[in-house]
């Protein structure tokens, strides 16, 4: 293909989230892999709506997944204002050359009058009569004495609009589905199908990636296309994305959930969130899950995007997290979770000491792949603290049992004297304790409950010795303080 040009146009109201992330990934590749030029414009015509935070916080997330643009915000381009706000005069020049054409007309019919022309139908089989169509002047001035503003509707011949869409095959709407619609409110704002289609064609897009809920805007679009005598653009509407329970991704019911900060700020990495949101609705084989974004510009294909729903599952999300966490090495992982570290509260810069920095290193070995996300590093705190709180059900279930209190006792003394105070010398040392006390396996599960408070967490042996023996000492007689019976 050559001379490939796509955008990606969302609007500064909010976030970007699941959806419009998807879209975005989609068309960069379909750019990135067809040699062609990817152009972000800001769809910024709500004024009320839009803010400088919200549109700040949509680059920051692009930029986050790697999505970098060619022509748009910041760096411009040959086909620039690329923000919808400052592109006023150009909508007003097609405007009028509609009117002057006769492809357009000037409506004065009230919302009030077409309000009753519903009523009397049904708001689904209700379409526009044409009423305005043939207005004289005398008409229009009769009507603007009374104070009524025109809206301006495009006209629409009645035939049927087929859409040639790449990925949900040949789409037809009925002649009786379309009517004279609206393109300029009353108050002069041009609407979102007459803008888009301005835009899309003076900066010669050729191939429009959206999700299916455009995809009635597509005939509207089209007829819009012909009427300005502007080459109509191929078009490829992506599936819908539901939750597992089949509910369509949506802020109001979802909230953050389906903001790409929000994953940003909570521990996922950029490459895990792109093979996750290609997935959703792109397959390559039956057998691969994980894709470099190398081989993504390889081997994705618009026309393998299917046409059902796709599901978006967090868990999918945090076990390609995880995958990709364990991809990186020790160094890179320990880079990644400091700046969690920190925002708990755990670790200040003026600790990290090149001491320190190995002694993180093998902490972030020693909690391996338990980290879903690199917030989870927060789920190690008792490493970095010098109080811990225990977990109730744990000491209830793992402490209090009648053997617990000597074991404790005898563990101090074995730790108080064991040379050195390494990983192997205290595995062997409390290996020989549990054969020589008839315990056996019983030992475990307390001793991790006593020096970490939890029932669960990295390797008993290895956070032991990244614990220390003073704190170790000290987490015994907290545990011993915690069993006495005036505390039980």
């Amino acid at each position: 293909m050559n001379n490939i040009r796509v955008r990606f146009a969302p609007a500064p109201t909010g976030y970007l989230h699941i959806g419009g992330a998807r879209t975005a990934l989609f068309t960069w590749l379909f750019a990135r892999k067809n040699n062609g030029t990817f152009i972000l414009r800001i769809d910024d015509t709500d004024e009320a709506r839009s803010t400088e935070e919200s549109l700040r916080g949509i680059l920051d997330s692009l930029r986050w997944l790697g999505l970098d643009w060619d022509e748009g915000p910041e760096i411009g381009g040959p086909h620039a204002p690329y923000f919808q706000s400052e592109r006023t005069d150009i909508y007003q020049k097609h405007i009028q050359k509609l009117l002057d054409s006769g492809n357009a007309y000037h409506c004065y019919c009230t919302k009030e009058e077409i309000d009753a022309e519903k009523a009397k139908v049904g708001p689904w089989n209700y379409r526009y009569n044409g009423k305005c169509r043939q207005l004289t002047e005398a008409d229009k001035r009769h009507y603007e004495a009374e104070g009524r503003k025109p809206t301006v509707r495009l006209k629409v011949a009645g035939d049927a609009i087929v859409v040639p869409d790449l990925i949900k095959g040949y789409v037809e709407f009925k002649a009786e589905t379309l009517d004279d619609f609206i393109i300029v409110r009353s108050n002069g704002t041009p609407l979102y199908n007459f803008t888009s289609t301005v835009d899309d064609s003076l900066m010669r897009i050729t191939h429009v990636i959206r999700g299916e809920d455009h995809l009635t805007n597509t005939p509207k679009q089209i007829l819009i296309y012909q009427a300005l005598g502007f080459e109509t653009p191929k078009f490829a509407h992506a599936p819908t994305v539901l939750d597992t329970e089949g509910r369509k991704l949506s802020k109001r019911r979802h909230g953050e959930l389906v903001s790409i900060g929000f994953y940003r700020d909570n521990g996922y990495l950029p490459e895990a969130m792109v093979n996750f949101l290609v997935r959703l609705g792109w397959s390559y084989d039956d057998k691969e899950e994980m894709f470099t974004v190398d081989e993504l510009l390889e081997k994705f294909d618009i026309g393998r995007v299917g046409k059902s729903a796709s599901i978006f599952d967090i868990q999918k999300l945090k076990w390609l997290n995880r995958e990709y966490i364990m991809k990186r090495d020790i160094h890179d992982r320990t880079n990644l979770v400091i700046p969690f570290l920190r925002k708990a509260g755990l670790l200040n810069d003026d600790e990290l000491t090149t001491d320190r920095r190995v002694w993180l290193e093998k902490l972030v070995e020693a909690v391996g792949d338990r980290m879903t996300t690199l917030a989870d590093i927060e789920n190690s705190s008792f490493f970095f603290v010098d109080e811990i709180e225990y977990d109730k059900k744990a000491v209830k279930k793992s402490l209090k049992r009648d053997f617990v209190p000597g074991l404790l006792r005898d563990l101090k003394s074995i730790f108080a004297e064991l040379q050195p105070f390494d990983e192997n010398t205290v595995e062997a040392k409390i290996r020989e304790y549990a054969g020589q006390s008839g315990l056996g396996g019983k030992v475990m599960l307390p001793i991790r409950v006593a020096i970490t408070g939890k029932s669960f967490g990295p390797g008993l042996f290895e956070s032991l010795t990244l614990l220390g023996r003073d704190k170790v000492l000290q987490r015994i007689d907290k545990a011993m303080e915690l069993l006495r019976p005036t505390n039980t």
